[in-house]
């Protein structure tokens, strides 16, 4: 991000407030992120975030349920989900629903689309190795909560380790020094 000029920045701030905002709202306007950041954090409260979690919850469901051709195509939802799941948090900063987002994200598909994860093979490499470095950011993400909330995440988690450490990513879920348990 480039850097404004001293005298740049003090003229700027004489500028009258009215034509400050004009500015402002130029500059706000072309950015889409900084838009729906701002909505969020000026117009909405904590039953907003739970509600656009919720959407984001449905999504995942919904995807993970539906008919997936190949190991690729489960992927490719997979990752698209990811992206939604990414965006919620950089518009929300929702540190909690990025981790349970994401471990419904492994485990609903762990669970509706085993047929792909059960045998490693060309087909299903790509997969694998995406499932255990999306495992590997979860493990790392989880710590950063607060403890009281481990309790909530304990089944899945587990349910997830096991599940990384005997279908097709157990080779990647290895070389990544994923543990096969979680003891927090």
């Amino acid at each position: 991000m480039p850097k404004i000029p001293k005298e740049l920045e003090r003229t700027i701030l004489e500028l009258p407030t009215k034509e400050k905002d004009k500015m402002l709202l130029k500059l706000i306007a072309k950015n889409e992120l900084l838009i729906q950041q701002l909505d969020y954090q000026l117009l909405c409260d904590e039953s907003d975030l739970k509600e656009k979690r919720q959407e984001v919850k449905e999504n995942i469901l919904r995807s993970a349920k539906g008919y997936h051709d190949s190991p690729g195509w489960t992927m490719m939802s997979m990752r698209d989900l990811n992206g939604t799941i990414t965006h919620h948090v950089k518009v929300t900063k929702d540190k909690y629903g990025e981790v349970e987002l994401t471990l419904l994200l492994l485990v609903s598909f762990f669970d509706n689309q085993k047929k792909h994860f059960e045998k490693y093979n060309s087909k299903s490499d790509t997969l694998a190795n995406y499932v255990a470095k999306r495992t590997e950011f979860l493990m790392k993400k989880i710590p950063k909560l607060d403890p009281d909330y481990y309790i909530e995440f304990e089944d899945d988690v587990q349910r997830l380790l096991t599940m990384v450490h005997t279908l097709c990513s157990a080779t990647y879920a290895r070389e990544l020094n994923i543990p096969k348990t979680w003891n927090y």
